[in-house]
C-alpha cells in the first residue's frame, strides 16, 4: 500500500522498508504493519490532538515532568507552544513505559525507535504468524481463564515493582499471543509513587481483569487481588515473585473520612469524563 505521509518520513530515514497494512484505527493513534528488512514490525503513528477524542485527563498527567519552567508555564496556560508541549508529553510517556517495562521484564511489545510522532514497535503474533487478538474477541475455558488471569497479574505486579501503573488496562488493550498475554496502550501510564490516583487506578485495572475472566471463571468474582496487591507495595514487601491469595481484610481503625470523599470525588470526576469522551463523535 502508498505509505501516510507520516510513515513516509520513516521510509526516507532508512528505519522502514515498506508499509504492509493498516492494522487497527483508534483514538490515539493508526497501526500499520511495517516491513524493517526481514522483520514483520508495527508501527503506531499518534493522532495529532485535533483529530482525536481522547481527553487527557489531568488524573493521568499529575506530576509527569516536562523539560523547563517555560514549558510546564506553556501548558498551564494552554498557549499554542503548551498544547504541542502536551501532547509531546503524552506521547513519550507510552515510549518511556515501554522501555522501562520492557527492561523489567514485562510482557509489552519490544520497543525499537521513536520518530516524528511515529512509535516503531514489535508486532504481537498469534501461533499462526497473524496479527495477535485483543483478549475480548477471544472465548476461554475455565481453566485458560484461570490461567490468563495468573500471568496478567504476575504483570501487573511485575509493572508496579518498576515503579509504574497501567491506568487503563483491560481486555481491550492486551493481545493473545501465541506464548499468552501481551499488555499494550500505555500513553496513560502513571508512576506509582508520584501520582496521588495510582492506586485507584492499580485497583480499576486489577478489578476490570477479575470482572472479565470472571466472565469464564466465576469463582475469580470473589478475589480481591487489587487490594492486596496495593497493601503488599505500601509495605514495601512485594515482588513479582510474591505468592498472590486473592484475599484481603479491611484494617480495622478510624475512619479517614476525608480519604473516603475524596475517593467518591475522584469516581465522580472520572464517570463525567467517561460519559464526556462517550458523547463525543469518533
Amino acid at each position: 500500500m502508498k505509505a501516510p505521509p507520516r510513515l513516509q518520513a520513516l521510509i526516507d530515514e532508512g528505519l522502514i522498508d515498506t508499509v504492509v497494512r493498516q492494522l487497527m484505527s483508534g483514538k490515539e493513534a493508526m497501526v500499520f504493519v511495517v516491513r524493517c528488512g526481514d522483520e514483520t514490525r508495527c508501527a503506531k503513528v499518534y493522532k495529532e490532538a485535533t483529530h482525536r477524542s481522547f481527553r487527557q485527563a489531568v488524573d493521568y498527567t499529575e506530576n509527569r515532568k516536562v523539560k523547563n519552567t517555560r514549558q510546564a508555564r506553556a501548558m498551564a496556560k494552554g498557549s499554542r507552544y503548551g498544547r504541542e508541549s502536551q501532547e509531546a508529553a503524552w506521547q513519550s510517556a507510552e515510549v518511556d513505559a515501554l522501555y522501562r517495562l520492557a527492561a523489567a521484564g514485562v510482557r509489552v511489545p519490544k520497543p525499537y525507535n521513536f520518530h516524528e510522532g511515529v512509535l516503531l514497535m514489535e508486532l504481537v503474533t498469534d501461533e499462526h504468524g497473524d496479527a495477535a487478538p485483543r483478549l475480548n474477541d477471544v472465548a476461554f475455558t475455565p481453566e485458560q481463564a484461570l490461567a490468563h488471569h495468573a500471568s496478567l497479574l504476575t504483570e501487573v505486579v511485575r509493572m508496579l515493582c518498576a515503579g509504574v501503573v497501567h491506568g487503563d488496562l483491560s481486555e481491550f488493550n492486551i493481545l493473545l499471543a501465541a506464548d499468552g498475554p501481551v499488555i499494550i496502550d500505555l500513553p496513560q501510564a502513571v508512576d506509582a509513587a508520584g501520582n496521588n490516583h495510582a492506586k485507584r487506578m492499580l485497583l480499576r485495572d486489577v478489578e476490570n481483569l477479575r470482572d472479565f475472566f470472571g466472565r469464564f471463571a466465576p469463582e475469580l468474582l470473589a478475589t480481591d487481588h487489587g487490594s492486596e496487591i496495593w497493601a503488599l507495595y505500601e509495605r514495601g514487601v512485594l515482588t513479582p515473585e510474591t505468592r498472590l491469595t486473592g484475599v484481603f481484610v479491611q484494617p480495622t481503625g478510624v475512619v479517614d473520612v476525608g480519604g473516603v470523599m475524596r475517593e467518591i470525588d475522584d469516581a465522580r470526576a472520572e464517570e463525567a469524563a467517561r460519559r464526556l469522551r462517550m458523547s463525543t463523535p469518533q
